[in-house]
């Protein structure tokens, strides 16, 4: 795959009047940079998301699984990252039986920082309903509690800018595999979706965990891929509480040092091995 969007920097440094005590102060600010990131599908432009330029990709990948435009990763057969004046086209060969779907019912998204479902024409296209995850996995409540005490100093991106979510794939006893971040939310779980795939890892083999909220966008792509287990450091909502029962996905929300809250399908949790 090309990635020409690699040298792209993520994030710049600015002039600042730095307001400390009731004094003001020069000083340098370093900042996460964001770019329109467009989706093209066998030479039909599809979307156009704000996202932060790095594991473009991985978010390719992910975007594609976690939205249902792909099955499985083997339809996607070539991707090109190409920059451009304004930001970034990433253009991919799918397989055509998925690809006349999108040609079927072509929306045109403009897809903002903190929004999954910007553009969506119909209710159908807002609110999937997928297929349930099945057993799914079993962890600890020390697995969740070690996965999140390691996560802020894999934060790499917002440890300079404090501006970027994260989402991470930990294994059953809490190790983090990997870890991807953008300044979207929805954009960081499509990251590591895509990132987990790639590395030929399964989704049965651990659970996610988000920087952010555990809105319905958040559960719904989680549970299309198959994820079994999503542990949010912030609160949940009632329609992603919902999707989560209609498809078994255990949905934590809460997660900090030493509590949490289960809000859908405990089973999954456990006080010990």
């Amino acid at each position: 795959m090309n990635d020409p969007a690699g040298f792209i920097p993520t994030y710049n440094e600015y002039q600042v009047q730095r307001w400390a005590t009731g004094n003001a102060a020069e000083a340098k600010d370093r900042v996460a940079e964001e770019l329109p990131l467009s989706l093209v599908y066998n030479g039909m432009p599809h979307v156009v998301m704000m996202a932060t330029p790095a594991d473009l990709e991985d978010f390719a990948l992910g975007f594609c699984l976690s939205e249902g435009i792909l099955s499985n990763p083997s339809q996607l057969y070539a991707t090109e990252v190409t920059p451009l004046a304004e930001g970034v086209q990433v253009q991919m060969d799918i397989d055509l039986e998925r690809f006349l779907p999108l040609e079927d019912q072509r929306r045109n998204l403009a897809g903002r920082t903190g929004c999954g479902l910007c553009g969506a024409e119909t209710m159908e296209q807002a609110v999937r309903h997928p297929t349930p995850v099945g057993a799914g996995v079993t962890i600890t409540a020390a697995a969740l509690q070690k996965a999140l005490s390691r996560l802020a100093e894999q934060q790499a991106l917002n440890a300079i800018t404090g501006a970027v979510h994260a989402a991470a794939w930990a294994t059953l006893d809490g190790e983090l595999v990997l870890v991807r971040e953008d300044v979207g939310r929805h954009n960081a779980l499509d990251k590591m979706i895509g990132a987990v795939v790639r590395s030929g890892n399964s989704f049965d083999s651990g659970f996610a965990l988000i920087t952010s909220r555990a809105s319905f966008e958040m559960a719904q792509k989680a549970a299309t891929v198959g994820i079994s287990l999503l542990a949010a450091i912030s609160a949940p909502t009632g329609l992603a509480i919902r999707l989560a029962q209609e498809t078994q996905l255990t949905l934590i929300g809460f997660a900090r040092s030493g509590q949490f809250n289960v809000y859908a399908n405990p089973q999954r949790v456990r006080a010990s091995a």
